[in-house]
Order: structure tokens, then C-alpha cells, then sequence
């Protein structure tokens, strides 16, 4: 059986990703700040961890988990994020310093933390934004935000030059999806796609062979704000 791990499950696409990797038979470990999943009804082989992507105790807690029982990883997907709205003159360095520890300084340590458990084939899926690319509109507000999905995206890059021989790295950055973030971000803006929509794109790009895809950073959206 394989097994994916996804962060940033306790609601929006996160959650719909649980929910849809279950239900296709793949091991699921779910991983969040808050625990929503006795709310739903998963398999036996769904594991739920009380995760922060900042805390190395989390962090080794789910080493120690994969290693106990001979885990290894097929599936990693980098869904957790964190959005702050500000004006850029009253974003402080706590702002930028705690967006940026979710959005890429702990995806850094779970990918580091995990490399063990990866195979060669294994496919990481960095879960970034359209306003993360060079070149695409950006919004007021969204400077620590944004910003730190460019820098995802440009690990991503690197990473996949680095491990020419696996595992996979790819990043999705989407556009406009009905998620908490979005309202956060654009309060009353209503998008086309639906979290479980995203969901299942994201499920057929994670699984499906990822040979033809290393180190892409690929836009994904048909609208945006």
C-alpha cells in the first residue's frame, strides 16, 4: 500500500485531499494543528498527527511514527500556508517571520526531516500561489504571502537540479479557490473552484507519473481576483 502525507488537513483543499486519498486506498497521514477528522468517516489506514510545520518535536513525533512501523513516503504534499492581509508599512517582522516559517522554512524542515522515507520515485507537491510567480499580478496586502511562495517556487527548482535521480519535486501555484484563505484574502469574492475540485486535480497530478514533470512550477487557475 502507499502511503501520502498531507498537510494542512483540517479544512478547504487540505481536508477534500484526506478525504480523497482515502477513499482511493492510499495509506493517509493526515497532518494539522486541529484534529476535524473524527468528524468524517475515513478508513482504518488514515492516520491523523496534531501538527505544526514550525515545531521540531512535530516534526521528529512523525519520524519516529514512519520509522517504527518501516513506512515510506510515495506521496508528500506541502498543502498547509498561512496568509497574512496587511498593508506592507504594518506587516511586521513577526508577520513575515511566521509566514514564512509556515509557507517555506517548515516545508524545508519536513523535507529534510523525510528524505529517508522518500524512494526514487516519490513525488513532492508543493501546494504554492499564482501570486507567488514572476510576472503575475500582484495584490496589496499579500507582500509577506506572496513573497514566500516565490521562494517555494524557486526551491522547488533548485531541488529538483539537486536530486536529478529522485525524488520528484513540483510545485501547483493556484489561482482562485473557495477556500477560508481566499475570504481571508479577498473577502466576498466568490471563485469558480471548489476546494474538492482542486482536490482531485491535485490527487491525478500527485499520482500520476511524475516523469515528465520535475521541478516545474506550473500555474494552475481559471480565475483570479
Amino acid at each position: 500500500m502507499k502511503t501520502a502525507l498531507i498537510t494542512g488537513t483540517s479544512s478547504g483543499i487540505g481536508l477534500e485531499l484526506i478525504k480523497k486519498f482515502d477513499k482511493e486506498g492510499i495509506r493517509t497521514i493526515s497532518l494539522s494543528r486541529s484534529n476535524i477528522v473524527s468528524d468524517h468517516e475515513f478508513s482504518s489506514t488514515l492516520t491523523h498527527f496534531n501538527f505544526d510545520i514550525t515545531i521540531d518535536d512535530d516534526t521528529k513525533k512523525l519520524v519516529d511514527f514512519l520509522s517504527s512501523n518501516s513506512l515510506q513516503v510515495d506521496f508528500l504534499i506541502n498543502n498547509a500556508g498561512k496568509l497574512v492581509n496587511k498593508p506592507f508599512l504594518d506587516q511586521t517582522q513577526v508577520d513575515f517571520k511566521s509566514t514564512y516559517d509556515v509557507n517555506f522554512f517548515g516545508i524545508i524542515r519536513l523535507i529534510q526531516s523525510l528524505f529517508p522515507f522518500f524512494k526514487k520515485d516519490s513525488h513532492i507537491v508543493n501546494i504554492s500561489s499564482i501570486g507567488g510567480i514572476g510576472g503575475s499580478s500582484k495584490f496589496p496586502g499579500l507582500a509577506s504571502y506572496s513573497s514566500s511562495k516565490g521562494a517555494l517556487n524557486i526551491l522547488t527548482e533548485v531541488l529538483a537540479t539537486e536530486f536529478k535521480d529522485g525524488p520528484y519535486f513540483n510545485t501547483l501555484c493556484l489561482g482562485a479557490v473557495q477556500t477560508p484563505m481566499l475570504e481571508l484574502a479577498f473577502p466576498g469574492y466568490n471563485a469558480e473552484v471548489k476546494p474538492k475540485d482542486m482536490a482531485q486535480f491535485i490527487y491525478d497530478f500527485s499520482t500520476s507519473n511524475p516523469l515528465l514533470f520535475n521541478g516545474k512550477v506550473i500555474p494552475v487557475s481559471i480565475s483570479n481576483p
